[in-house]
């Protein structure tokens, strides 16, 4: 790398996968393959579906820039399962299942990067300790959804928003799009409300009561928050599962011999 040339210079297109997580074990040959591994990008409209649930998939998706979820639609009712933030590879399970059994759309304006599976075909037979990367990166999914369902059970409906707050919150830090005091985000209370399990007057209700307790503000999809532990205590988060520090932080485990 150039002296002055930042990771996202150099990889613009895949430069926070992995970070604050196990970039440091990717050597540079492998970041080098895994920006190549794209064969175009594309700006996504607000809300625009890329994968529609059952449909056969030959690419998978790197997010660029913006916001993603996983939705599933049942009686005329949108349910969303999962949010995903920049860096992320959004449905490399397609690689393997080849059809979702979910949307996958964006949430406001968003970019991405087509990954050919050929492509991805390649690197499980080339590159197995990079393979071996992108799988860990599919199973910290399934560990974001096993912590939604556990707090679906455990929490009301207005410490289930808190808790996705710092979700995202600390995603984006690991990615370096955090802020101090709080993100800006394209959610709306209806996105929480389908995010939560309830209605968007009881998300209302849920928001008006963190405001009124001083824990968090969210208007128009910005979040603020003054003091981030009474927040994180409310919401009863632990970072942990997110595989960036703590019990579950990756050290040099899957870093190259």
């Amino acid at each position: 790398m150039a002296d002055g040339e930042s990771e996202l210079e150099r990889y613009p297109v895949s430069g926070r996968f992995l970070m604050g997580r196990l970039r440091h074990a990717m050597s540079v040959e492998e970041k080098e393959i895994l920006e190549g591994l794209a064969s175009e990008t594309r700006v996504l409209e607000p809300s625009e579906v890329v994968v529609k649930r059952g449909d056969v998939v030959n690419c998978s998706n790197i997010l660029i820039e913006g916001y993603m979820t996983r939705s599933i639609t049942e009686e005329g009712k949108r349910f969303i399962v999962g949010v995903q933030v920049p860096g992320d590879f959004v449905d490399l399970h397609g690689f393997a299942l080849k059809r979702l059994d979910h949307d996958l759309a964006a949430l406001g304006p968003a970019k991405i990067a087509y990954v050919p599976h050929e492509r991805l075909e390649e690197v499980m037979v080339k590159w197995p300790h990079l393979a071996r990367l992108l799988w860990f990166s599919t199973l910290l999914d399934a560990a974001i959804h096993r912590e939604w369902i556990m707090k679906m059970e455990q929490l009301t409906a207005s410490r289930r928003a808190a808790h996705i707050f710092c979700e995202i919150w600390h995603r984006l830090e690991m990615v370096g799009l955090g802020g101090p005091r709080g993100v800006r985000t394209p959610l709306t209370q209806a996105d929480l409300a389908e995010m939560c399990g309830t209605t968007s007057i009881h998300m209302s209700r849920a928001l008006g009561e963190m405001r009124k307790a001083g824990i968090a503000e969210f208007r128009r999809g910005n979040l603020h928050v003054d003091d981030r532990v009474k927040l994180e205590e409310y919401a009863r988060f632990n970072s942990t599962y997110l595989y960036g520090e703590g019990l579950l932080g990756m050290g040099e485990e899957l870093s190259v011999d």
